[in-house]
């Protein structure tokens, strides 16, 4: 069995004086090396077999549609830039069924946005090659993206594993579940801006210049804000500083409303002190 040495670094006691610490000590040991895997190093190879393949499609295609766009425009940059997006449409829908090589269902819509994409990128070559009166060298750059995309299908079929009717149920039920506490964090997320920004336009309209400038606000005056939307004290006063509500005796009733209802005073007047230096 082969083996490699490697160092390694232990703590050992040493005495001086009497009085014993921990030092490091390096030293070596051998460990067996394991065998090399022939499938990850095959498999790595013709990944990037496929990768320098896609780079040399991506090049000769933009380089024949741009020199064909740049007959319609008069910036070379600008037609070469839309001949990217041929290329670039159908790399992403490969990307997008990498994403999705273990749902039979959801590598369908990609996989055909990509074969749309690839055959607006042929043709755009064929046309060139028939402009350029090279009709032939043409037909070998779009057989050049086809036999780049071909590869990659050919790769991505070998990587995926085929998943049993049940286990694809089990992944989609966790995949909606996942996905639906996101959707439900984003939407309390907006729904929580909506309410604040009402309680900013209620109480502009309460404290607007048409109320007499001497009379001074009372606790009553105050707008309520609403009380579905913060869970904790933090997020109260928070919520209630973003509504200008700055008196600590309606910011203590607004946390004791949402939050608790036996909220203690000096934690409430904490919070608001230190959400003012923070803000």
């Amino acid at each position: 069995m082969r083996t490699r040495t490697e160092p390694r670094t232990r703590l050992v006691p040493h005495t001086i004086d009497g009085e014993t610490l921990m030092v490091p000590e390096t030293y070596t040991v051998e460990v067996p090396v394991p065998p090399r895997d022939w499938d990850h190093i095959v498999l790595t190879g013709a990944l990037a077999v496929v990768a320098i393949g896609l780079g040399i499609v991506i090049v000769w295609s933009t380089s024949s549609i741009g020199d064909l766009l740049v007959r319609a425009v008069s910036e070379p940059v600008i037609a070469y830039a839309a001949a990217t997006g041929f290329s670039l449409g159908w790399i992403v829908c490969m990307a997008l069924e990498w994403l999705a090589r273990y749902d039979p269902a959801r590598i369908k819509r990609p996989r055909r946005a990509g074969h749309v994409f690839l055959a607006a990128d042929m043709a755009a070559v064929c046309v060139h090659g028939w402009v350029a009166d090279s009709f032939k060298v043409g037909i070998i750059g779009a057989v050049l993206s086809a036999g780049a995309k071909g590869l990659y299908t050919l790769v991505l079929d070998h990587q995926a594993a085929p998943l049993d009717a049940r286990t694809q149920q089990w992944v989609a039920i966790k995949r909606g579940e996942v996905g639906g506490r996101l959707a439900l964090g984003a939407s309390m997320r907006q729904l929580n801006r909506v309410e604040a920004r009402a309680a900013a336009q209620e109480t502009a309209l309460r404290t607007s210049p048409e109320s007499p400038e001497d009379e001074e606000e009372t606790p009553e005056d105050v707008p309520e804000l609403p009380s579905s939307g913060p869970v904790t004290m933090a997020e109260a006063v928070r919520t209630a500083l973003s509504c200008n509500i700055t008196d600590p005796d309606a910011v203590l009733r607004y946390v004791r409303k949402v939050v608790d209802a036996n909220a203690k005073e000096e934690s409430v007047l904490r919070t608001l002190r230190m959400a003012r230096r923070t803000a």
